[in-house]
């Protein structure tokens, strides 16, 4: 991958990455008629007497807003709004580029619960859903689920669950891999903040019986008096206190923390054929050549597009808000969540296509060790992903509309990514 300068990025950046469009022509008087005053009071009384039809003669079915204060940003941490709004421009860029949704980044200068659930609410009417990005643990926890309630919009937090479906989507191809049973694996998650600990949920839901977690100050046991309520779901009794003391054994690794953090003695010490997440940017918690060091048989995964098994959670907001979008989902639920896991997992197992091998320069890339979850470019995923998550929308009763059909929509969203020529 080519180096990347100073100068570069700036130029990139410079007067923004976003812009808006218009969908409908405004050339003629007519058209500035139908646009805005009068005929513009036809629909806005056709939603007065029927809200639903916001999604009708609005954006509104394909808007989502991305929402941060700028607590939590990448790797930068506190850096406040304005700072955030690069980082919130790009995540728009993806809604747009991955899945064609729309979206407006709101970068906010208040910090409290009370404060962030109140705003969100406050511009609910605009949006068919809310992406909040970049929130400071634990009050993320909070604002997600307050909203969660209160809103009849999808609301999801991507630092905590895009982190957790991608590497769910591969956990479940490294026990079809290995052959290992998921209520016997050990799995360490080092970092406890909003994704360490959306992560650790999802592999319980998936069936995973022993975790055990650390944070900066040692491994999370019911012995500690400095927990919040959430590192508390995940304390173990147990006299071991440090990432060293726990790792033995160990069949997987997470990591959400530090570069460095684990040593090549430790991965010495971990189970056969185990995996190992190190998903520190930009630099890992272990690099995949100190792995190689120690032993071959690790499954290696890090968020870097320079390495194997990129974890990137492209491969999972743009697809999920898609398949939420199309069927005017009032939430996203875990089983939405679970769904989109379980798709990726299926998707990595497929032949990859001729564009994503040209695009990696790579005419080996198949499903295996250095292959369990689908990499970015490939445009199945869209296709794959979004259709799992509306079907389970509509089964789980959280859809606004009367029927789905599967095959239809998976037509749809091929169309959608492949460009199908207009019918004659």
């Amino acid at each position: 991958m080519p180096e990347i300068t100073r100068e570069e990025v700036l130029e990139y950046h410079q007067n923004g990455k976003i812009a808006t469009e218009l969908t409908k022509a405004c050339s003629t008087q007519h058209e500035l008629s139908l646009a805005y005053t009068p005929g513009v009071a036809i629909p806005c009384l056709e939603i007065a007497k029927d809200e639903g039809l916001s999604f009708e003669y609005t954006n509104r079915a394909n808007l989502v807003a991305v929402v941060s204060d700028g607590t939590a940003v990448l790797g930068l941490g506190d850096i406040g709004p304005l700072a955030s709004k690069p980082v919130m421009e790009g995540k728009v860029v993806l809604f747009k580029k991955f899945a064609n949704v729309d979206a407006f980044d709101i970068e906010l200068d208040v910090h409290s619960v009370e404060e962030i659930v109140a705003t969100c609410k406050a511009i609910a009417p605009t949006f068919g859903g809310i992406n909040l990005e970049d929130i400071k643990a634990p009050q993320c926890f909070e604002i997600e689920r307050i909203l969660k309630e209160e809103l009849d919009i999808p609301v999801f937090h991507d630092d905590q669950h895009g982190t957790a479906i991608i590497t769910t989507a591969g956990l479940i191809n490294v026990l079809d891999l290995t052959g290992k049973k998921v209520e016997e694996i050990k799995v360490i998650v080092n970092g406890a903040g909003a994704a360490g600990i959306s992560c650790a949920k999802m592999y319980k839901a998936l069936g995973v019986k022993n975790i055990i977690m650390c944070d900066s100050k040692g491994v999370i046991s019911t012995s500690r008096d400095d927990l919040n309520q959430y590192k508390k779901e995940f304390a173990v009794e147990t006299e071991e206190k440090t990432l060293d003391d726990v790792i033995a054994g160990a069949d997987m690794f997470l990591g959400l923390s530090k570069a460095g953090a684990l040593t090549k003695d430790m991965v010495a010490k971990m189970a056969p054929e185990p995996i190992i997440f190190a998903l520190a940017n930009p630099v890992p918690e272990i690099l995949p050549s100190e792995v190689k060091e120690v032993r071959d048989d690790v499954i290696m995964g890090t968020g870097r597009s320079d390495f194997p098994n990129q974890t990137n959670n492209v491969l999972g907001f743009p697809f999920i808000f898609r398949g939420a979008l199309d069927v005017r989902a009032r939430k996203i639920t875990e089983g939405m969540k679970m769904a989109a896991a379980e798709a990726l997992a299926a998707l990595a197992k497929e032949p990859v296509p001729y564009y994503v091998k040209a695009a990696y320069h790579n005419d080996n890339i198949e499903y295996g060790k250095e292959h369990i979850i689908p990499l970015p470019f490939n445009k199945e995923a869209l296709i794959w992903v979004a259709s799992a998550v509306a079907r389970t929308a509509f089964e789980e009763g959280v859809a606004r509309v009367d029927a789905y059909d599967d095959a239809a929509y998976r037509e749809h969203l091929r169309c959608l990514v492949y460009e199908c020529p207009a019918p004659q």
